[in-house]
Protein backbone atom coordinates (compact mmCIF):
# COMPACT_ATOMS: atom_id res chain seq x y z
CA UNK A 1 0.00 0.00 0.00
CA UNK A 2 1.38 3.07 -1.02
CA UNK A 3 1.64 6.57 1.54
CA UNK A 4 0.84 9.73 0.82
CA UNK A 5 3.59 12.57 1.61
CA UNK A 6 2.32 14.89 3.58
CA UNK A 7 2.39 18.78 2.21
CA UNK A 8 5.28 20.01 5.24
CA UNK A 9 7.28 17.17 3.39
CA UNK A 10 7.03 18.36 -0.18
CA UNK A 11 6.99 22.48 0.40
CA UNK A 12 9.85 23.97 1.30
CA UNK A 13 8.83 28.04 1.15
CA UNK A 14 12.35 29.20 1.34
CA UNK A 15 13.26 27.14 -2.29
CA UNK A 16 9.87 26.43 -2.98
CA UNK A 17 10.94 26.05 -6.66
CA UNK A 18 12.92 23.52 -5.44
CA UNK A 19 16.26 24.28 -7.40
CA UNK A 20 18.89 24.55 -4.76
CA UNK A 21 20.00 21.68 -5.31
CA UNK A 22 20.73 22.09 -8.98
CA UNK A 23 23.13 24.81 -8.88
CA UNK A 24 26.82 25.28 -8.37
CA UNK A 25 28.68 26.20 -5.51
CA UNK A 26 29.61 29.85 -7.35
CA UNK A 27 25.87 29.97 -8.24
CA UNK A 28 24.64 29.71 -4.98
CA UNK A 29 27.26 31.91 -3.79
CA UNK A 30 26.40 34.62 -6.50
CA UNK A 31 22.28 34.43 -5.26
CA UNK A 32 23.20 34.52 -2.09
CA UNK A 33 25.73 37.89 -2.37
CA UNK A 34 22.42 39.66 -4.47
CA UNK A 35 19.90 38.51 -2.05
CA UNK A 36 21.79 39.89 0.76
CA UNK A 37 22.20 43.27 -0.89
CA UNK A 38 18.50 43.02 -2.23
CA UNK A 39 17.15 42.43 1.73
CA UNK A 40 19.82 45.51 2.98
CA UNK A 41 20.10 47.92 0.44
CA UNK A 42 16.56 47.75 -1.70
CA UNK A 43 13.51 46.33 0.71
CA UNK A 44 14.04 49.19 3.17
CA UNK A 45 13.52 51.62 0.72
CA UNK A 46 11.79 50.11 -1.91
CA UNK A 47 8.18 52.03 -0.91
CA UNK A 48 9.87 55.50 -1.01
CA UNK A 49 11.40 55.14 -4.16
CA UNK A 50 8.15 53.55 -5.49
CA UNK A 51 6.71 57.01 -4.34
CA UNK A 52 9.11 59.09 -5.34
CA UNK A 53 9.30 57.44 -8.98
CA UNK A 54 13.24 57.26 -8.39
CA UNK A 55 16.17 55.38 -7.64
CA UNK A 56 18.89 57.27 -5.86
CA UNK A 57 21.87 57.41 -8.61
CA UNK A 58 24.73 55.75 -5.82
CA UNK A 59 22.58 52.35 -6.21
CA UNK A 60 23.64 52.13 -9.47
CA UNK A 61 27.06 52.04 -8.72
CA UNK A 62 26.48 49.62 -5.78
CA UNK A 63 25.27 47.50 -8.57
CA UNK A 64 28.49 47.66 -10.19
CA UNK A 65 30.55 46.38 -7.10
CA UNK A 66 28.85 43.54 -7.12
CA UNK A 67 28.95 43.11 -10.14
CA UNK A 68 25.35 42.63 -11.74
CA UNK A 69 25.80 45.32 -14.79
CA UNK A 70 26.46 43.11 -17.86
CA UNK A 71 27.75 40.39 -15.87
CA UNK A 72 26.70 38.15 -18.75
CA UNK A 73 29.24 39.78 -21.23
CA UNK A 74 32.67 39.26 -21.60
CA UNK A 75 35.96 41.61 -21.22
CA UNK A 76 35.23 45.73 -20.97
CA UNK A 77 35.63 45.14 -16.64
CA UNK A 78 32.16 42.69 -16.98
CA UNK A 79 31.80 39.72 -15.47
CA UNK A 80 31.82 37.40 -18.13
CA UNK A 81 33.28 34.02 -18.09
CA UNK A 82 33.06 34.14 -14.55
CA UNK A 83 29.05 34.01 -14.30
CA UNK A 84 27.17 31.53 -16.05
CA UNK A 85 23.67 32.24 -17.95
CA UNK A 86 22.02 30.87 -14.63
CA UNK A 87 23.91 32.96 -12.43
CA UNK A 88 22.78 36.18 -14.63
CA UNK A 89 19.03 34.73 -13.92
CA UNK A 90 19.25 34.29 -10.10
CA UNK A 91 21.03 37.58 -10.10
CA UNK A 92 17.54 38.96 -11.80
CA UNK A 93 15.43 37.05 -10.04
CA UNK A 94 16.86 38.38 -6.31
CA UNK A 95 16.72 41.82 -7.93
CA UNK A 96 12.86 41.76 -8.99
CA UNK A 97 12.18 39.75 -5.63
CA UNK A 98 13.28 43.12 -3.70
CA UNK A 99 11.53 45.72 -6.49
CA UNK A 100 10.88 45.18 -10.04
CA UNK A 101 11.97 48.66 -11.28
CA UNK A 102 15.48 48.06 -9.35
CA UNK A 103 15.84 44.97 -11.99
CA UNK A 104 14.64 46.53 -14.85
CA UNK A 105 17.34 49.11 -14.15
CA UNK A 106 19.51 46.45 -14.57
CA UNK A 107 17.71 44.45 -17.56
CA UNK A 108 18.34 47.88 -19.63
CA UNK A 109 21.77 48.92 -18.51
CA UNK A 110 23.10 45.05 -19.22
CA UNK A 111 20.85 43.70 -22.12
CA UNK A 112 19.82 46.16 -23.85
CA UNK A 113 22.19 48.91 -23.83
CA UNK A 114 25.07 47.13 -22.78
CA UNK A 115 24.54 44.48 -25.11
CA UNK A 116 24.13 46.20 -28.15
CA UNK A 117 27.65 48.06 -27.82
CA UNK A 118 29.15 44.62 -26.84
CA UNK A 119 27.32 42.48 -29.65
CA UNK A 120 27.61 46.05 -32.77
CA UNK A 121 29.77 48.24 -31.69
CA UNK A 122 33.11 49.53 -32.73
CA UNK A 123 36.06 48.66 -30.54
CA UNK A 124 36.50 52.39 -29.59
CA UNK A 125 33.02 52.27 -28.62
CA UNK A 126 33.23 49.35 -26.21
CA UNK A 127 36.05 50.95 -25.25
CA UNK A 128 34.84 54.39 -24.43
CA UNK A 129 31.39 53.12 -22.51
CA UNK A 130 31.73 49.22 -21.44
CA UNK A 131 33.84 49.58 -18.32
CA UNK A 132 32.33 52.91 -16.71
CA UNK A 133 28.60 51.21 -17.42
CA UNK A 134 29.66 48.08 -15.83
CA UNK A 135 30.83 49.51 -12.75
CA UNK A 136 27.32 51.51 -12.76
CA UNK A 137 29.47 54.88 -13.47
CA UNK A 138 27.57 55.38 -16.73
CA UNK A 139 24.33 54.84 -17.32
CA UNK A 140 22.63 53.53 -20.63
CA UNK A 141 19.14 53.41 -22.09
CA UNK A 142 17.70 51.58 -25.12
CA UNK A 143 15.73 53.89 -27.66
CA UNK A 144 13.89 51.67 -29.71
CA UNK A 145 10.13 52.25 -28.84
CA UNK A 146 7.64 54.73 -30.05
CA UNK A 147 4.24 55.81 -29.82
CA UNK A 148 3.01 54.13 -32.78
CA UNK A 149 6.00 51.62 -33.22
CA UNK A 150 5.84 49.39 -30.10
CA UNK A 151 5.53 45.49 -30.82
CA UNK A 152 6.48 46.44 -34.35
CA UNK A 153 9.71 48.29 -34.26
CA UNK A 154 9.98 48.06 -38.26
CA UNK A 155 7.51 50.70 -38.71
CA UNK A 156 9.91 53.23 -36.58
CA UNK A 157 9.54 57.11 -37.99
CA UNK A 158 12.81 58.08 -36.46
CA UNK A 159 15.52 58.51 -39.18
CA UNK A 160 18.88 59.06 -39.89
CA UNK A 161 20.43 60.57 -42.59
CA UNK A 162 23.85 61.40 -44.23
CA UNK A 163 24.83 65.25 -44.28
CA UNK A 164 28.43 64.63 -45.53
CA UNK A 165 30.58 62.82 -42.91
CA UNK A 166 28.21 63.47 -40.14
CA UNK A 167 24.69 61.93 -39.23
CA UNK A 168 21.80 63.14 -38.38
CA UNK A 169 18.67 61.79 -36.43
CA UNK A 170 15.33 63.15 -35.96
CA UNK A 171 12.00 61.67 -34.22
CA UNK A 172 11.15 60.58 -30.90
CA UNK A 173 11.49 57.72 -28.43
CA UNK A 174 8.52 56.44 -26.06
CA UNK A 175 8.51 54.49 -22.79
CA UNK A 176 12.66 54.54 -23.11
CA UNK A 177 13.37 53.16 -18.97
CA UNK A 178 16.35 54.89 -18.14
CA UNK A 179 16.04 57.85 -20.26
CA UNK A 180 16.22 60.92 -18.37
CA UNK A 181 19.43 59.10 -16.22
CA UNK A 182 21.55 57.87 -18.81
CA UNK A 183 24.55 58.91 -19.75
CA UNK A 184 24.01 57.24 -23.36
CA UNK A 185 21.18 56.21 -25.63
CA UNK A 186 21.39 53.62 -28.01
CA UNK A 187 18.92 55.02 -30.37
CA UNK A 188 17.87 53.26 -33.66
CA UNK A 189 16.42 54.87 -36.96
CA UNK A 190 16.21 54.53 -40.24
CA UNK A 191 18.40 54.91 -42.86
CA UNK A 192 18.34 54.54 -46.68
CA UNK A 193 20.15 51.19 -45.87
CA UNK A 194 18.36 49.93 -43.36
CA UNK A 195 17.60 50.19 -39.56
CA UNK A 196 20.91 51.33 -37.86
CA UNK A 197 21.89 51.79 -33.94
CA UNK A 198 23.42 55.22 -32.84
CA UNK A 199 25.95 55.60 -29.58
CA UNK A 200 23.71 59.05 -28.07
CA UNK A 201 25.88 60.85 -25.42
CA UNK A 202 23.44 62.60 -23.22
CA UNK A 203 25.19 66.34 -23.91
CA UNK A 204 24.46 65.98 -27.65
CA UNK A 205 22.54 69.38 -28.91
CA UNK A 206 19.09 68.23 -29.42
CA UNK A 207 18.57 65.21 -27.59
CA UNK A 208 16.35 65.75 -24.84
CA UNK A 209 14.14 63.65 -22.29
CA UNK A 210 10.89 63.90 -20.65
CA UNK A 211 10.01 61.85 -17.94
CA UNK A 212 6.62 59.95 -17.89
CA UNK A 213 4.67 60.16 -14.77
CA UNK A 214 2.12 58.29 -12.68
CA UNK A 215 2.79 54.75 -14.11
CA UNK A 216 0.70 52.00 -12.69
CA UNK A 217 3.56 49.93 -12.10
CA UNK A 218 7.47 49.55 -11.99
CA UNK A 219 7.20 53.46 -10.39
CA UNK A 220 10.59 53.53 -9.28
CA UNK A 221 12.52 52.85 -12.81
CA UNK A 222 12.68 56.05 -14.73
CA UNK A 223 10.70 55.79 -18.16
CA UNK A 224 11.10 58.79 -20.44
CA UNK A 225 10.34 60.07 -23.69
CA UNK A 226 13.61 60.64 -26.06
CA UNK A 227 13.31 63.90 -28.24
CA UNK A 228 16.11 63.88 -31.65
CA UNK A 229 15.15 67.62 -32.91
CA UNK A 230 18.02 66.90 -35.82
CA UNK A 231 20.86 65.47 -33.75
CA UNK A 232 24.48 65.37 -35.53
CA UNK A 233 26.36 62.94 -34.81
CA UNK A 234 29.91 62.09 -35.76
CA UNK A 235 30.63 58.96 -38.01
CA UNK A 236 31.92 56.82 -35.36
CA UNK A 237 28.78 57.06 -33.10
CA UNK A 238 27.15 54.50 -35.44
CA UNK A 239 26.98 50.99 -34.68
CA UNK A 240 29.10 49.53 -37.34
CA UNK A 241 27.62 45.47 -37.22
CA UNK A 242 24.15 46.18 -36.44
CA UNK A 243 22.83 46.94 -40.53
CA UNK A 244 19.04 45.48 -40.15
CA UNK A 245 16.10 45.11 -37.74
CA UNK A 246 18.31 41.85 -36.44
CA UNK A 247 20.07 44.49 -34.31
CA UNK A 248 17.62 45.76 -31.75
CA UNK A 249 15.95 42.45 -31.69
CA UNK A 250 18.91 40.61 -30.79
CA UNK A 251 19.22 43.20 -27.69
CA UNK A 252 15.25 41.82 -27.14
CA UNK A 253 15.89 38.57 -26.87
CA UNK A 254 18.92 39.00 -24.87
CA UNK A 255 16.84 41.45 -22.66
CA UNK A 256 13.87 38.86 -22.35
CA UNK A 257 15.61 35.89 -20.60
CA UNK A 258 16.41 37.96 -17.36
CA UNK A 259 13.33 39.63 -17.06
CA UNK A 260 11.59 35.43 -17.04
CA UNK A 261 13.57 35.02 -14.36
CA UNK A 262 12.62 38.15 -12.78
CA UNK A 263 9.07 37.46 -12.68
CA UNK A 264 10.21 34.59 -10.71
CA UNK A 265 10.94 36.63 -8.49
CA UNK A 266 8.45 38.97 -8.06
CA UNK A 267 5.94 35.60 -7.55
CA UNK A 268 8.23 33.95 -5.03
CA UNK A 269 7.94 37.68 -3.14
CA UNK A 270 4.61 37.75 -3.00
CA UNK A 271 3.96 34.04 -2.38
CA UNK A 272 6.33 34.60 0.85
CA UNK A 273 4.45 38.38 1.92
CA UNK A 274 0.95 36.03 1.65
CA UNK A 275 2.80 33.24 3.90
CA UNK A 276 4.32 35.66 6.33
CA UNK A 277 0.97 37.61 6.36
CA UNK A 278 -1.21 33.93 6.80
CA UNK A 279 1.44 33.57 9.62
CA UNK A 280 0.16 36.66 11.52
CA UNK A 281 -3.45 36.91 10.74
CA UNK A 282 -5.57 35.15 13.50
CA UNK A 283 -9.14 34.34 12.20
CA UNK A 284 -11.80 32.25 14.73
CA UNK A 285 -8.89 32.09 17.68
CA UNK A 286 -5.84 30.97 15.32
CA UNK A 287 -3.57 31.98 12.55
CA UNK A 288 -5.25 31.74 9.30
CA UNK A 289 -1.60 29.32 8.28
CA UNK A 290 -3.25 26.65 10.53
CA UNK A 291 -6.40 25.90 8.38
CA UNK A 292 -5.27 24.15 5.70
CA UNK A 293 -6.50 21.80 2.89
CA UNK A 294 -5.51 18.72 3.39
CA UNK A 295 -3.46 16.90 0.61
CA UNK A 296 -6.05 13.80 0.77
CA UNK A 297 -8.83 16.50 -0.18
CA UNK A 298 -6.72 17.86 -3.08
CA UNK A 299 -6.09 14.58 -4.37
CA UNK A 300 -9.78 12.88 -4.45
CA UNK A 301 -10.88 16.06 -6.23
CA UNK A 302 -7.82 15.89 -8.82
CA UNK A 303 -9.45 12.70 -9.18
Amino acid sequence: MSTVTTPQQEIRPPDFLGIDHMLSDEERDIRDTVRAFVRDRVVPHAGGWFEEARIPPELTQELGRIGVLGMHLEGYGCAGASASATAYGLACMELEAGDSGVRSLVSVQGSLAMYAIHRWGSEEQKQQWLPRMAAGEAIGCFGLTEPDAGSDPGAMRTRARRDGSDWVLHGQKMWITNGSVADVAVVWAQTDGGIRGFAVPKDTKGFTTQDIHKKLSLRASVTSELLLDDVRLPSDALLPEATSLRGPLSCLDEARYGIVWGAVGAARACFEAALDYSKERIAFGRPIAATQIQQQKLASMAL
